[in-house]
């Protein structure tokens, strides 16, 4: 085996393998079930794999342009438009990426220099902050306090400062589940009325938002959308996430420097994915259904975890649930979420390693985008807890 001969100064020295390998591949060890990371257990529907298929007999096969095919562009265009009344040009202002977080990863790498400040909201997906400090950013973390985990609009007032350059946001929440109100970006505007700072709005989630609940994305409002990079992800909306196929929607000026660096760290995204995504984007209730269908498989869990000594937080979107295990234990979270993989067969994510700090609320993770059988198979074992 070899070995690299002189000791390596680490970009990222405090980090590590992220928290969702970690459970994904305990889960693997012990044979749980697995609701730790974010990927349903059931296929998209078969005309989507028959429209890539169509598109690679046809000889699709070699490098789309580098902001993405055109028919795709102009389908997230009107889309973007008919939900949020936000025009964006398809030429200038529509980027097709190789997921979200290379979107979220390019955002960063084009805006941020080195000293610039950006903002985020803990508990905090976990690839915001190594952006961040690969570019010589400095992270300002905002904690957000169980079990309402709302932004303190104050608080965000007195953390902006002249080198304040970015704010990440994230509507639908992860992990949290909760979802910003009309109240909240108005908040967000005012805080960056009269500045130069960029939103980066991650809303990969922003079609699994439940209880009659409306997403307020960025694009909705002119004053945000002016100053956002918005970010969406079809893994997420039409459950292909090892697809990695993403998109971005940005006021021209932003994404002509995102494009500098997406055409350099991906270049472009395969090509038939994209024609068969911008065919099946042409049915709107493929992704207007989606609350719907997951909103009953949140149902579906509480009910199933009804019995159970756990205390369900409420889970306003997104396709996960927050529980607490106090009546159970007070064990440290990353302790008792080892336990119950390996004890009693299912996997979550301990709700610590979204903080800097290792805050421990005891709360885990459980991600519901699985098929009612499995669903009803954890919440049999999580009842015996």
């Amino acid at each position: 085996m070899p070995t690299f001969p002189v000791r390596i100064d680490s970009r990222l020295p405090q980090v590590g393998t992220t928290i969702f390998t970690v459970m994904s591949r305990l889960a693997q060890e012990c044979g749980a079930i697995n609701l730790s990371q974010g990927f349903p257990d059931f296929n998209a529907e078969d005309v989507l794999f028959e429209r890539v298929a169509h598109w690679m007999r046809a000889g699709f096969n070699q490098y789309a342009p580098m902001a993405g095919v055109g028919p795709l562009r102009e389908a997230i265009a009107h889309k973007v438009a008919a939900l949020y009344g936000t025009a964006y040009d398809p030429e200038t202002e529509i980027t097709v990426t190789a997921g979200a977080t290379q979107a979220l990863f390019t955002a960063v790498a084009a805006l941020v220099h080195p000293g610039d400040e950006v903002i985020v909201f803990e508990p905090v997906y976990d690839s915001y902050a190594p952006a961040i400090e690969l570019q010589g950013g400095r992270v300002v973390r905002l904690q957000l306090a169980a079990p309402g985990y709302r932004p303190d609009w104050d608080a965000v007032a007195a953390a902006i400062t002249p080198r304040t350059r970015m704010i990440m946001i994230n509507s639908p929440h992860n992990p949290t589940a909760t979802v910003w109100t009309a109240d909240d970006l108005a908040g967000l505007a005012a805080a960056t009325r009269g500045t130069g700072i960029v939103v980066v709005s991650d809303e990969v989630y922003e079609h699994i938002v439940f209880d009659g609940r409306r997403h307020e994305s960025c694009a909705r409002d002119a004053e945000l959308a002016a100053r956002s990079v918005i970010v969406s992800s079809f893994g997420k909306t039409y459950h292909i996430t090892g697809w990695k196929v993403g998109y971005v929607v940005a006021p021209r000026e932003l994404m002509a420097e995102f494009r500098k660096v997406h055409q350099f760290n991906v270049f472009t995204v395969n090509t038939p994915v994209q024609l068969a995504l911008a065919d099946y984007m042409a049915d709107a209730s493929r992704h207007e259904g989606l609350a719907a269908f997951y909103q009953a498989k949140r149902d579906f869990f509480g009910a199933g975890l009804a019995g159970s000594r756990f205390e369900l937080l409420p889970s306003a979107g997104t396709y996960f649930q927050l529980a607490r295990y106090r009546a159970i234990c007070d064990e440290p979270d990353t302790a008792f979420v080892e336990r119950l993989t390996r004890d009693s067969g299912v996997a979550a994510i301990p709700v610590s390693a979204f903080f800097a700090d290792g805050r421990d609320e005891r709360v885990l993770r459980f991600c519901f985008a699985k098929n009612e059988a499995t669903l009803a198979a954890a919440c049999e074992r999580l009842c015996r807890v």
